[in-house]
């Protein structure tokens, strides 16, 4: 009986911890990928992810509370240049609109990445 008490303390100051910790950012950066998270409301239309100011890749929409997961392999430019594996990401920005025409801008760079 004791051992439940503990267990079910346990559990709860685990589930106080995850509901106090912040958000994760809107723009997350993996080695191979970028995912961004839509933290609004609103659902976002259009939305264009540009990579150290050349390379691009998107959706028509992200949901309210929905993800982008962007394989950076499949990023390229105007001109059709692919991602080329192991260049660094400096920065990212990623603009959209919401569904009555606002603007949506985040910005990352590499400032933000997280220290392994």
């Amino acid at each position: 009986m004791r051992s439940r008490r503990y267990l079910a303390a346990a559990l709860l100051v685990l589930g106080l911890a995850a509901a106090c910790s912040d958000p994760p950012p809107p723009i997350q950066v993996n080695e191979n990928s970028i995912t961004v998270t839509n933290q609004t409301s609103d659902e976002w239309r259009n939305v264009l992810i540009t990579v150290n100011d050349h390379y691009r890749g998107g959706a028509p929409v992200l949901k309210p509370d929905g993800h982008l997961n962007a394989p950076i392999s499949q990023f390229d430019t105007g001109f059709g240049q692919r991602w080329v594996m192991g260049t660094v990401i400096r920065k990212i920005e990623v603009t959209a609109k919401t569904a009555s025409g606002d603007p949506i801008t985040l910005n990352w760079d590499i400032s933000q990445r997280k220290k392994r």
